[in-house]
């Protein structure tokens, strides 16, 4: 640290720069792990209901408390079903995937025409008879699907348009798994199960400007001592010549980033909301309308923010043996 007696650890990490907002409010998913098998959907999507507890019986057998009660933060996500409205086909090229052909199921449903414009008189035929005579050349099988917001307790009518990739490792298995979906709505059960390890991507709360205390943690300066030119302020910013370091703690615009949270725990899939929905409903939410699923621990976003779940990429196995549900903590002031 230059002048300084004792070294000093730099403030906030320098994991995810620039620190700019995300593009948009929806996360968007890069990377897929590739699972063997029989051919399934390695994604779906939900929105973010809150947070509560449960009381459950720990089941980790090198915990201390191995075999008794435990109380667990865990956050509820409403998971409406999905509308298919498409396949996507990709060939592996030099500069890696490239679109091979897609094609629609039509006619779209009504609310589609909020986020989709399809030209009119349109054609697919000739698109679905190249991929499936092209089968051998194809290297990814992904299916377009709508959300339904307008199922959920948000209230919402323009859904979101979302690209998940089929999972497998037959490539006529998995267009003819994908093709079995195609204009129809799939249910939460389709994706999630009790146990299963999963990725969360979604973009997290925005915060607005921000100072170097909040963005980064710099240490407060006494009030009264040692200082000239305010506490809550960095110290130096770095020689500006030939230019000032990016590394420095400077005020600005903090959240509203996209993160992925990694190995997130579903401990218990639930296809009837009487069973969650507390009275008067979820704070900032309301009442949740379809199927939910209860996450162990947080996940980024506020609420009504829509959640983006895709299989585990890091996981050594995706499906371990979940914890034994003793209480859902139902009380009108979450977290009680």
């Amino acid at each position: 640290m230059g002048h300084r007696k004792k070294s000093a650890p730099r403030r906030g990490s320098l994991m995810y720069y620039p620190r700019v907002r995300a593009r948009r409010i929806t996360g968007r998913i890069r990377n897929w792990p590739e699972v063997k098998g029989e051919p399934r959907l390695l994604g779906f999507a939900g929105y973010k209901v809150g947070m509560t507890h449960i009381v459950m019986i720990d089941n980790k057998p090198k915990s201390p408390l191995y075999g008794r009660e435990v109380i667990k933060a865990v956050t509820v996500v409403e998971i409406p079903p999905i509308y298919v409205f498409g396949i996507r086909a990709y060939v592996k090229t030099y500069k890696g995937l490239k679109t091979f052909g897609e094609f629609l199921s039509l006619p779209l449903p009504k609310y589609a025409e909020r986020i989709i414009t399809v030209p009119k008189d349109v054609d697919f035929s000739e698109n679905q008879k190249k991929i499936e005579e092209n089968l051998d050349r194809i290297s990814d099988v992904r299916v377009l699907a709508l959300t339904q917001p307008h199922k959920s307790g948000i209230r919402k009518k323009t859904p979101e348009v979302l690209e998940i990739k089929i999972g497998g490792d037959n490539i006529r298995a998995m267009y003819e798994y994908a093709k079995s979906l195609l204009g129809k709505e799939v249910r939460a059960k389709e994706f999630f199960k009790d146990g299963l390890l999963i990725d969360v991507i979604a973009v997290t709360k925005g915060k607005g400007f921000a100072g170097v205390i909040k963005r980064f943690g710099v240490k407060i300066m006494p009030k009264w001592h040692k200082h000239r030119k305010g506490h809550r302020v960095v110290g130096a910013i770095s020689p500006s010549t030939p230019s000032m370091m990016f590394t420095v703690p400077r005020p600005g615009k903090m959240g509203f980033h996209q993160r992925t949270e990694y190995n997130k725990l579903v401990l218990k899939l639930g296809e009837n909301p009487s069973e969650i929905n507390l009275t008067g409903g979820f704070l900032h939410y309301g009442l949740i309308r379809s199927d939910y699923v209860i996450i162990a621990g947080s996940i980024p976003g506020p609420a009504k923010r829509l959640i983006r779940f895709r299989y585990a990429i890091r996981a050594k196995q995706h499906v371990i043996q979940p914890p034994k549900i003793v209480k859902i903590s139902l009380s009108s002031k979450q977290g009680v």
